[in-house]
C-alpha cells in the first residue's frame, strides 16, 4: 500500500465524522467549562424553607390577638 504526503479530499462519511468529532469536542469543553461547584438543589431547598419560615413569622406577627 502506497501512503502519499497529498491531502486528499474527503468524502461525505468522512467529513460528517470529523463534523461530529468537532462538534463532541466542543460541547466536551462547553461542559467542562460550565460545571458549577455548588449544590444547586440543595441551595433551592434551603432558600424554600427559610421563605416558607419567613412567611409563617409574618403572619404570626401579624395576626390580631383575641382578648381573654
Amino acid at each position: 500500500m502506497m501512503v502519499s504526503d497529498t491531502p486528499h479530499e474527503m468524502n461525505e462519511i468522512e467529513e460528517a465524522a470529523h463534523a461530529a468529532k468537532r462538534v463532541a469536542a466542543a460541547a466536551d469543553e462547553n461542559a467542562a467549562e460550565t460545571k458549577s461547584n455548588w449544590p444547586v438543589s440543595a441551595i433551592a431547598i434551603g432558600v424554600g424553607v427559610g421563605s416558607a419560615a419567613l412567611a409563617a413569622a409574618l403572619l404570626y406577627a401579624t395576626s390580631t390577638r383575641k382578648p381573654k
